[in-house]
């Protein structure tokens, strides 16, 4: 089936149609029950593209949907639950973060009720077995290796967010799950506007059979670009007509000129001082000033907003100090963005909020603090935050009461939180290893939040000029509207040992060869790997028929097929020497003594002899197509299976496949999911836990999760006791197995980091969290409450997998390991 994007109609496909004339015809098609019924539970017009994704979904085939943010995806999802529940069968719908699931959990329960819905996410499990489960994308794929019985029913997936699987960390999770996934079942999937949205159909199309690709790039409302000046708000295009993205296309981007007043405004802020100001400021010690431009302090940005009618905004800030810093400022600078009525009913939330707060964890949480802005419609959004402050904040910002968000780009990550404008402070950001340009893909997934559809008439993106932003650059960011979808996939060990355990090695390469990641790197190589995996279908379905109660019918052709070629080469030896040549198995010996085994093989007195040897050479004609097949792909460069070979056999001489099956340690390899999971199946092997008791159980397995955001490892050295032996331990198994890696050409397992292992075992003791954040800062630790809650829950999780996984008794005190974790703030929210 051919993709459908803007222009493609399917009741004609030789007419090329306008958007708005396909949007058109589309709408009056939309005559099915199911569709019409979905469209009577909506308050608004469906948008033709989402009238033309429901019908494709609804005729049967999987959906990829690329719009922009806030363009309306999610009721594509929506209307796939809906049917799912019309049909009486299941849909799982996922996304990338709990927050998201979380919110899509709430919505769903509110449209369907508590009965039908259910959610599964590292933090809550909440009606596992409901027809609609929401859960994290993670969470399918387990289930997919487990062959959980909850996937009996199963219709149809949504994959919210699917464009998350370029995320270099987590994204092979996306293409796991669709290459998985039973061929019934229907894939929804919604992304933002990517520039190879074709590529990606044609691969999911690949692996999954037909494929309707759905590209809308309206923006339903329309964006306007500015730069801030000083004090002053410029519109960053001398014409700001063009603002829709489709007429942006239309245009050309050449044209789209950068307006002359902003460039005025930036020649003067950027010309040196007059020379009396300059002399000034020498007399009273001040370094003489090379031009006019001072940083525009937030509290003044926030006030322009606030008058020019701008507000709610999310200001982006791309380090969680400078969101605290900023909402400081503007506090301290007596901005009150809220009026008496509102500062009641945020106090009201609040309290709903955090009622559950230990009374002596408030003053370490800084919770007054926080409290007081939220009380002024200010406030900060970050993955430092406590997971009950982010809640609050998500909660006030989308009601209209904080009026003002300092946030990182965790924000832009699909939670529900649109604003009128978005205002970025800067285009560079820490990536964790460099300082990098935001690029265009990302721009435009920031600056996506503005404009709330219902609400705005129109959104507004600014950016905050320096004198290292160039404004031509960012007509340039803001003109491009999308952005490539790159695979991030590589197997990992516990891919490897399940795929392998469920279906061999060769069948398991096969299906690595089916990845986005190789059809992106050689796309001649999927359709081959597809067709190498039918002809190892036919094949065995093939032997199964050719099969003969009285011998082996494979062993007897091959008799057959050596006596033929035998008499050939006789004969053509004959014609030619007028003799025999030399050499055994040759000649008219050599026939003779085939044919006498061919008579008295067992299969020569079957009657069926002739339809088995039909079958047979049948067979045979495949499986040497197969070899040239397979000869093919591994000359692919970067095969995905050369690398599955590659782990495949450090796991065979390490202990966990035997041939293709795992082993005892490779079924306790197979359910553990963290990153560092051959070398927690090793600890487990060595036996490092059955001694410790469970602060020390926390501890250890901390070292295994944790990560400092400084990228600074704590050795084992500073531990004592058993627990300073089992760290020590680890460290050695590590060492061990990086040098195996290393022979294997297999990526280096991260070492083991136990900075975060003092803090967690004093935790687990029963200590507050003030002591317990004490002791993660002296070990040189840079923790706030919400990473130490988010690594406790990590910890929890990591200790809940290895407990599973393990034999019985080998961590006796897990399970009291988690219980004393699982308190305090680090239990509020989960369950």
């Amino acid at each position: 089936m051919q993709s459908r994007g803007p222009g493609h109609d399917r009741s004609d496909d030789r007419e090329t149609l306008s958007p708005a004339d396909r949007y058109a015809a589309a709408a009056h098609r939309s005559a099915y029950p199911g569709l019409t019924d979905f469209r009577a539970t909506k308050p608004f017009p469906l948008d033709g593209f989402q009238v033309e994704a429901c019908r494709a979904f609804e005729d049967g085939l999987s959906v990829l949907v690329c719009a922009p943010t806030g363009a309306g995806k999610t009721v594509v999802g929506e209307f796939a639950v809906a049917q799912a529940l019309r049909a009486g069968t299941k849909c799982f719908y996922t996304t990338p973060i709990k927050a998201l699931s979380n919110q899509k959990f709430a919505d769903f329960v509110e449209l369907h009720g508590p009965d039908s819905v259910g959610l599964v996410t590292g933090d809550s499990t909440i009606n596992p077995h409901a027809p609609i489960l929401v859960m994290t994308t993670e969470v399918l794929r387990n289930m997919l290796y487990a062959r959980s019985d909850d996937l009996n029913g199963l219709s149809s997936v949504v994959l919210d967010e699917v464009h998350y699987l370029a995320n270099k960390f987590r994204g092979a999770v996306w293409e796991e799950v669709i290459l998985h996934l039973p061929q019934e079942v229907q894939v929804v999937g919604l992304s933002a506007t990517v520039s190879n949205a074709e590529e990606f159909g044609d691969w999911i199309r690949t692996v999954r059979g037909e494929t309707a690709v759905i590209v809308d790039e309206v923006r339903p409302v329309p964006l306007w670009q500015h730069m801030f000046v000083g004090s002053r708000l410029f519109d960053l295009y001398a014409q700001q007509v063009s603002s829709r993205p489709e007429a942006a296309h239309r245009e050309g981007q050449g044209r789209r000129r950068v307006d002359p007043a902003l460039q005025r405004a930036i020649a003067r802020v950027q010309s040196p001082m007059p020379q009396h100001d300059r002399r000034r400021r020498d007399r009273h010690g001040g370094a003489p000033q090379r031009s006019r431009w001072r940083p525009t302090p937030r509290p003044v940005v926030v006030q322009h907003l606030d008058s020019a009618g701008l507000l709610p905004a999310i200001v982006f800030v791309f380090s969680r100090a400078g969101c605290d810093a900023a909402v400081e400022q503007c506090v301290r600078a007596g901005i009150r963005l809220t009026d008496t009525a509102e500062s009641t009913l945020i106090a009201q939330i609040i309290d709903e909020h955090t009622a559950a707060l230990p009374e002596t964890d408030l003053h370490t949480l800084d919770y007054w603090r926080w409290r007081a802005a939220w009380e002024r419609g200010i406030a900060s959004h970050h993955a430092g935050l406590l997971p009950a402050f982010k809640e609050t904040v998500e909660e006030l910002f989308t009601r209209g009461l904080v009026k003002v968000v300092f946030a990182t780009e965790t924000l832009s990550l699909g939670i529900n939180m649109p604003a009128r404008t978005v205002v970025l402070e800067r285009l560079v950001k820490f990536d964790g290893e460099n300082h990098v340009e935001v690029t265009p893909g990302e721009y435009t997934q920031l600056t996506g939040r503005a404009g709330r559809r219902g609400i705005d008439v129109e959104g507004h993106a600014v950016v905050l000029w320096n004198p290292e932003v160039d404004p031509h650059a960012v007509a340039g960011l803001a003109s491009t509207r999308t952005f490539p979808l790159r695979s991030s996939f590589r197997p990992t060990y516990n891919m490897v040992v399940n795929l392998v355990d469920a279906m061999g090695r060769r069948a398991a390469r096969a299906l690595l060869e089916q990845s986005f990641a190789q059809f992106q790197t050689n796309r001649e190589s999927v359709a081959p790997a597809r067709q190498l995996a039918r002809d190892e279908q036919s094949l065995a379905q093939l032997y199964d028929d050719m099969s003969c109660s009285r011998g082996d019918v494979r062993e007897y052709a091959e008799l057959a097929t050596r006596l033929a070629h035998a008499e050939r080469a006789t004969g053509r030896a004959r014609r030619a020497h007028g003799g025999e040549p030399g050499g055994p198995g040759s000649g008219a010996a050599g026939v003779r003594a085939l044919s006498v085994a061919l008579r008295s093989h067992p299969v020569h007195a079957c009657p069926d002899r002739d339809a088995h040897l039909v079958l047979a050479h049948r067979a045979r004609r495949i499986k040497d197509h197969t070899v040239k097949v397979q000869a093919r792909i591994d000359r692919a460069r970067d095969s995905m299976g050369s690398a599955l070979e590659r782990i495949a056999d450090l796991l065979t001489e390490r202990g966990y496949l035997s041939q293709d099956s795992a082993t005892a340690s490779g079924r306790v390899l197979q359910r553990i999911w963290f990153d560092a999971e051959l070398l927690a199946a090793e600890s487990l092997s060595a036996g490092m836990w059955k001694r410790l008791s469970a602060p020390d159980v926390a501890a250890l397995a901390s070292g295994l999760v944790f990560e400092s955001r400084r990228g600074i490892r704590a050795a084992a050295r500073g531990l004592s006791g058993r627990l300073g032996i089992a760290a020590t331990a680890i460290e050695g198994l590590w060492r061990d197995l990086a040098d195996d890696e290393q022979r294997f050409g297999v990526p280096v397992t991260r070492q083991p980091d136990f900075g975060f292992a003092r803090a967690v075992a004093l935790w687990a003791q029963g200590t507050s969290l003030a002591d317990a954040l004490e002791a993660a800062t002296e070990d040189g630790v840079d923790i706030t409450a919400g990473d130490f809650v988010r690594w406790c829950r990590q910890v929890i999780d990591a200790v809940d997998q290895l407990d599973r996984s393990a034999p019985p008794g080998a961590i006796p005190e897990a399970a009291r390991a988690v219980a004393a974790i699982r308190r305090g703030v680090v239990a509020l929210g989960a369950s």
